[in-house]
């Protein structure tokens, strides 16, 4: 009898903002299969260059190798050219990998954001390799409903760090109430000019405490 595939881990909300000074980029840390609460601590938040991360909405898997080749790739752009990668280069980079490999797609919906000469951006991707460039926020994922509402309603132009912090947990928490495959937390990394800040979980409690008075 031949074997029925391996279920693919997905489900989840991954959200990116555009703030004053850099990024911030926001994810919870369910993944299921199926039914199934899969992991409790999945890492969707992948850093790419020091001024440069990538959010992964889907297979798990996929999304694993699609950062280590990113990484890789990045590394090599460098050194070729004795500069970083740009984010819009980044972005480009892997709609153009996507898209050759779109008849045997990546099950995946890609968040790729950071700074560079040109200032913050972040750009959605998605399987079949098309890429956007998004001005002030976007959402992916089974979540993301529920993620724009918020985020469509509280965004501002030229939000502080803390502001756009805030303003990216209200949104996952909107969206892990009502969205069965986002849960278990927050993952939140911060990309400003020289540095690339994963946002500990006491200071996203404290975070969430302030949202709640």
């Amino acid at each position: 009898m031949m074997q029925q595939p391996q279920e693919i881990m997905k489900g989840t909300t991954t959200i990116g903002i555009v703030f004053s000074e850099g990024v911030v980029l926001a994810t919870e840390k369910r993944a299921t299969m199926g039914y199934m609460i899969a992991s409790k601590k999945a890492k969707k938040i992948y850093q790419i260059t020091d001024s440069i991360g990538m959010t992964t909405a889907g297979g798990v898997g996929d999304a694993q190798q699609l950062a280590r080749l990113m990484s890789v790739e990045s590394n090599l752009y460098q050194i070729r050219r004795r500069t970083q990668i740009s984010v819009g280069a980044s972005a480009t980079l892997l709609s153009n990998y996507l898209n050759q490999n779109r008849y045997f797609p990546y099950y995946v919906q890609l968040l790729v954001g950071g700074i560079d000469e040109t200032g913050p951006s972040v750009y959605s991707v998605d399987a079949m390799g098309g890429a956007t460039r998004e001005d002030d926020f976007v959402a992916t994922g089974s979540g993301s409903p529920m993620a724009f509402g918020v985020l469509e309603d509280r965004y501002k132009a030229g939000l502080s760090e803390k502001e756009a912090i805030e303003l990216a947990v209200r949104a996952l928490q909107s969206a892990m109430r009502r969205d069965a495959g986002s849960g278990e937390g927050f993952q939140l990394a911060v990309i400003t000019k020289g540095k690339f800040e994963v946002v500990d979980d006491s200071t996203l409690e404290k975070v969430v405490k302030t949202l709640r008075t």
